[in-house]
C-alpha cells in the first residue's frame, strides 16, 4: 500500500510538471496592481502607496516589510518610485448607473517600476530581490465545517470558489497552485510528498470556528529539511488563502518563518 500511494504521487507530480505554467521572468517582478476608485489623482496617491507595499513584498518574498518603521516614510512618497502606471476598468463594457459618474467606476492600477529603484529600495530595508524561478504548489487541503469534510481537488465545482482563491492569493507573489484530481487525492499522504522540479507540496486544514467568528487555517511546508507550521484563526478563506502563500513566500525566499 505504501509502495502505490508513493507510486501515484510521482505520477501525479510528472503530470503537473507537464502542464506547468512557465514561471514569470525577473522583470515582471517589478509591477504590482491596486484597485482604485476612478483615475482621479485623490485616488491615485492611496493606490500608489498600496502597489508600493505590494511590489516590495512581491520582489522580496518578505512579508513583513511592510509593517517595519521606515516603510512609512516611503510611501509618504509612493509615486515617486512609479516609472509608468495604467488603468483597467473593472467595469468595462456595463452601463454607467443613472446616479454614477465615471469617477465612482473600480480601475485596477498597475504600477511598473525600475528594477534598480525597488532593488536599492530594498536595501534600504536591508532585504535583497527573490530572483530564483518562483514554484508552483500542490495544495492539499482538508476542510471541515460542521459534519462536512473534504479534501479540496482540481475537478469538483463544490470547490470551485477556494481553487479560484487561492490562485487569486498567489498571483501578487508571482506563485502559482494546483490541486490533486479527485482520483488522486484521497489516496494522498500529505506528510510524505516530497518537492520534485519546481512542484512544492503544501499542506492544509481549513476548520470553521464559531468561537474564533471564522476559519482556522494551520499551514506545513517542507523546505530544506525543515518543516514549517504556521496558523492564522478567525479569517475569512481568502484571508486564510493569503496567509498560506505570503507564508510560503517568506520561507522560500529565505526571510525565516512566517509571522
Amino acid at each position: 500500500m505504501t509502495f502505490v500511494r508513493f507510486a501515484g504521487a510521482v505520477l501525479l507530480l510528472i503530470s503537473l510538471l507537464a502542464s506547468r505554467v512557465p514561471a514569470a521572468e525577473p522583470d515582471d517582478l517589478y509591477s504590482s496592481q491596486a484597485i482604485v476608485t476612478g483615475q482621479g489623482e485623490k485616488n491615485r496617491q492611496p493606490g500608489f502607496r498600496d502597489c508600493l507595499d505590494r511590489v516590495l513584498v512581491k520582489v522580496s518574498g518578505d512579508q513583513r516589510l511592510p509593517r517595519l518603521s521606515q516603510a512609512d516614510a516611503l510611501r509618504a512618497r509612493a509615486g515617486d518610485f512609479v516609472a509608468s502606471f495604467s488603468y483597467r476598468d473593472r467595469l468595462a463594457g456595463k452601463p454607467i448607473h443613472d446616479e454614477q459618474g465615471t469617477y465612482d467606476r473600480p480601475h485596477d492600477l498597475t504600477c511598473r517600476y525600475d528594477r534598480k529603484t525597488i532593488d536599492d529600495l530594498l536595501a534600504t530595508f536591508g532585504s535583497r530581490p527573490w530572483l530564483a524561478e518562483r514554484p508552483t504548489f500542490l495544495i492539499v487541503l482538508d476542510v471541515k465545517r460542521g459534519g462536512q469534510a473534504f479534501r479540496v481537488t482540481a475537478d469538483d465545482m463544490r470547490d470551485l470558489a477556494m481553487r479560484e482563491s487561492f490562485a487569486l492569493g498567489a498571483a501578487p507573489l508571482a506563485l502559482k497552485v494546483t490541486f490533486p484530481a479527485a482520483a488522486d487525492a484521497a489516496s494522498l499522504d500529505a506528510g510524505a510528498l516530497e518537492p520534485s522540479d519546481g512542484v512544492l507540496p503544501l499542506s492544509g486544514s481549513l476548520v470553521w470556528s464559531d468561537a474564533d467568528l471564522g476559519w482556522v487555517a494551520t499551514w506545513r511546508l517542507k523546505h530544506d529539511g525543515e518543516t514549517y507550521r504556521w496558523v492564522v484563526r478567525g479569517v475569512n478563506f481568502d484571508e486564510a488563502f493569503r496567509v498560506a502563500m505570503r507564508g510560503a513566500a517568506q520561507i522560500l525566499s529565505g526571510n525565516g518563518a512566517p509571522q
